[in-house]
């Protein structure tokens, strides 16, 4: 995101300040995510896309994929234990695109519903990898806005990626809601146990060069968590430049490059960064009602 995230008001880029909670209901027996209580623009709910330019790059051999009734369908897993399925949304390593890592041990097929989805969005699907290691097998997408060609750069449009992607693993791999925050409300499976914030939340900063820092912040998943990291960042002045947004199962890893009028953060700024932080995600006014 070089230097188009080089201020604050430029990152409205990753991060605008028009922000508010991601909301999720049922529509036509669907679940169905809005990033936005306000409703994204017109012409982003209200396009269809025809198919863009992709490139399929296998890395290695795949496990045969079916598809029903055009839905996505992979192979299960031998054993009864469900994978922790995870979610990247990587803002660092293309300048030109965004990329989008899924994981669900080897239980993912080619996902076009999700690529479907993500071109409803207004989002063009510009190439797609899907490789094999020992963590399963990985789908890898680089995505970019269909009406300028580049990155996403809108928090509510990320975070709305990012629940589009949650909401197809429940609605196909329903299995998975044992294992994600929001099948608490709408999984067949919920989580069993609930993931104490106060234990769950991590928040540090540490220097990254002379001109910015990295924050770290690890906490319990949620909708809208995306968003409302980044308002409260840049509430308080601060430059997110860029970064990546990982759900894993029940908890979420955000890791920002943030800078103060572009020098690094200095020790009393990050003091107040993270005491804001802790008190927004451990305050006890964060409600269930929010999914």
């Amino acid at each position: 995101m070089a230097a188009a995230m080089a201020s604050a008001a430029k990152f409205a880029v990753c991060f605008s300040n028009n922000m508010s909670k991601a909301s999720v209901f049922k529509h036509k027996n669907h679940l169905l995510c809005d990033a936005l209580s306000s409703k994204l623009p017109d012409n982003l709910q209200k396009r269809r896309f025809s198919s863009s330019t992709m490139r399929i790059v296998p890395q290695a051999s795949l496990s045969p994929t079916t598809l029903e009734n055009g839905k996505q369908d992979g192979s299960l897993d031998g054993g009864d234990t469900v994978p922790t399925p995870k979610v990247i949304i990587d803002q660092d390593s293309d300048p030109d695109a965004t990329i989008v890592e899924i994981t669900f041990g080897d239980r993912l097929g080619a996902l076009l519903d999700t690529m479907n989805a993500l071109k409803n969005l207004g989002l063009n699907v510009v190439k797609a990898n899907v490789f094999l290691d020992s963590s399963g097998k990985h789908n890898k997408f680089s995505i970019t806005k269909a009406n300028t060609g580049r990155k996403v750069e809108d928090p509510e449009l990320l975070e709305a990626i990012r629940l589009t992607i949650i909401n197809n693993l429940l609605e196909y791999h329903p299995e998975s809601s044992s294992q994600l925050a929001m099948g608490v409300a709408f999984g067949v499976d919920p989580p069993k146990e609930k993931v104490d914030v106060d234990i769950a939340t991590h928040i540090s900063i540490i220097d990254d060069g002379p001109n910015r820092s990295l924050l770290l912040v690890e906490t319990a998943d949620r909708p809208g968590l995306l968003v409302d990291l980044v308002k409260i960042i840049t509430d308080i002045n601060v430059a997110v430049e860029s970064g990546e947004f990982d759900t894993e199962g029940l908890l979420a890893k955000a890791k920002f490059h943030v800078s103060y009028k572009g020098k690094a953060i200095s020790k009393p700024l990050q003091l107040v960064i993270g005491n804001s932080l802790r008190y927004f995600l451990r305050r006890p006014t964060t409600e269930e009602s929010s999914f």
